[in-house]
């Protein structure tokens, strides 16, 4: 019997070891579970998978659209998400900010921002639930093929949480303090198609390779997240805030542009521009980037010498003759055209108030034609110069310069450009021999940015067409409202986005 007992003592020994090996195994996996995923072998599953805390989430509260930065430490590094009060906070194991919260606060449910999954705190398992799907698509939405190509074809409107109806991509962006000229070209640049459905599948730029420890992509994929937010027909929220966008903006800038002080868009969208189609490792090529096949055209500018007018004819003449003063010609890439406004009427009228002198956009556009001559002024040296159109971009932004400035202060032109909103045909300012290249030369216009106010002060506005309902929308910051086209004409026009017409303009008419 002694013996028996002995064998049976050894075996509850043994039992009571092995679970005692499986209770270690179980804890090390727990352990394991740090910050990132467990690492569980093959063919297991995690044991919890329903949380009890659900119905603690509160989707009012939650914004992704801010810095994934923990609110206690600042740090960058397992950055998780409360769901209960939106809150950002590090890591999930014991002592870290999202465990602390979640035991002094009673915040339960948690989402990491980097993988994606949800987790229930302080018991530190994943939840895995259907229901928590719409959190994960507004933090990262994604697009089909389908969808993307459907767009423009598409009226329907989305429903926030709060019950406000919108529709994707007329979304406005929030102002943090003086950003409007920075939000003004990003909802520009979001209504040009091709630049729009490139950047809404981040595949398309997902395997750029940049320089060892050249980390300027970060514009890209900032750009991209915010392109996904403006046209998500699932956010919670009828509005978007670029401030991930604008951080990069001022670091890749280095603070040339920010967003407390109030800046030029034409200097944004030129920088912007140039810094994304290098990001993306653009080169002189037209088709090296998504942005030189988009806007890039190219015309040809013929430069000739002025000789000083204190000069006798006869001295002039013989100048002329010398080959610093022959004509020179080059060809120049663009990606937008610089229109001149002319200068305003100095005496008011017999009312005495200010004439607002009108222009007709067409007589800005003669500028290009390779007849008409403008003269330029170095401080030692005067040109002139004619612009010759070579190739018309797919899209073409037209910069009306309205600003001047001189040694004590800058002056604005308040000229109003007369435009037609559809059907500007460019053809007209090229010359026969580029003319033939161009069956089609007709142009619509989608972005319309306006400046009012003072000059160096002022508020920017845009107005964008949603091709979908064919509707007009101006949105300055977060208010939107829909706007007839023929009041369009009337404004301040600054910087405008015309799309090159695929049929034939005679059938359009």
């Amino acid at each position: 019997m002694a013996a028996v007992s002995k064998v049976e003592e050894s075996m509850v020994n043994n039992g009571s070891l092995k679970r005692k090996l499986e209770d270690t195994d179980i804890g090390k996996h727990e352990e394991d579970e740090d910050d990132e995923d467990s690492k569980l072998p093959k063919g297991k599953t995690k044991a919890y998978r329903l949380c009890p805390y659900l119905d603690t989430i509160n989707r009012q509260v939650l914004d992704f659209d801010f810095e994934k930065l923990c609110s206690v430490s600042l740090s960058r590094i397992n950055v998780y998400a409360c769901l209960v009060c939106g809150k950002y906070f590090q890591g999930r194991g014991n002592n870290t900010h999202a465990y602390t919260h979640s035991v002094a606060e009673s915040h339960h449910v948690y989402l990491n921002l980097h993988t994606l999954k949800f987790y229930c705190l302080p018991d530190n398992y994943e939840i895995i639930d259907s229901s928590l799907d719409d959190i994960k698509y507004v933090l990262n939405p994604t697009f089909t093929s389908e969808q993307i190509s459907s767009m423009d074809a598409s009226d329907k409107l989305s429903r926030a949480i709060d019950g406000t109806m919108y529709l994707p991509g007329i979304v406005g962006l929030n102002n943090i303090k003086a950003n409007d000229y920075c939000n003004v070209i990003l909802q520009a640049l979001s209504h040009v198609t091709p630049l729009r459905n490139y950047f809404l599948r981040e595949i398309n730029y997902a395997r750029v390779k940049r320089p060892p420890g050249d980390s300027s992509f970060l514009l890209v994929q900032r750009f991209g997240e915010l392109m996904r937010k403006l046209w998500n027909p699932r956010n919670f929220k009828a509005h978007v805030s670029p401030h991930e966008m604008l951080q990069a903006v001022v670091l890749w800038s280095r603070k040339k542009f920010q967003f407390t002080e109030q800046g030029d868009p034409i200097d944004f969208l030129s920088w912007f521009l140039n810094a994304l189609h290098l990001a993306l490792n653009g080169s002189k090529k037209q088709d090296s980037s998504i942005i030189y096949k988009t806007f890039l055209g190219s015309m040809r500018i013929y430069t000739r010498k002025i000789p000083p007018i204190e000069l006798e004819e006869d001295q002039k003449e013989a100048l002329m003759l010398m080959d610093e003063y022959q004509e020179k010609q080059t060809e120049s890439p663009f990606l937008y055209l610089t229109c001149d406004l002319p200068p305003p009427p100095l005496f008011k009228d017999e009312f005495r108030e200010n004439i607002i002198p009108q222009v007709n956009l067409y007589t800005l556009l003669q500028k290009f034609n390779a007849q008409m001559e403008k003269e330029y002024k170095t401080y030692k040296e005067n040109f002139m110069k004619r612009f010759e159109i070579t190739q018309l971009p797919p899209y073409l932004i037209l910069y009306i310069k309205r600003f001047t400035k001189n040694t004590f202060f800058i002056e604005k032109n308040p000229t109003i450009v007369n435009f037609p909103v559809k059907n500007v045909d460019f053809g007209d300012i090229l010359t026969p021999e580029i003319k033939e290249k161009y069956p089609n030369s007709t142009y619509d216009l989608v972005a319309n940015i306006v400046h009012d106010g003072e000059p160096g002060k002022g508020t920017y506005r845009v107005h964008v067409l949603h091709k979908g309902s064919g509707k007009w929308y101006e949105m300055q910051d977060l208010h939107v409202i829909d706007i007839l086209p023929q009041m369009i004409t009337l404004t301040e026009a600054y910087i405008q986005i015309y799309e090159l017409k695929k049929s034939n303009p005679s059938e359009s008419r």
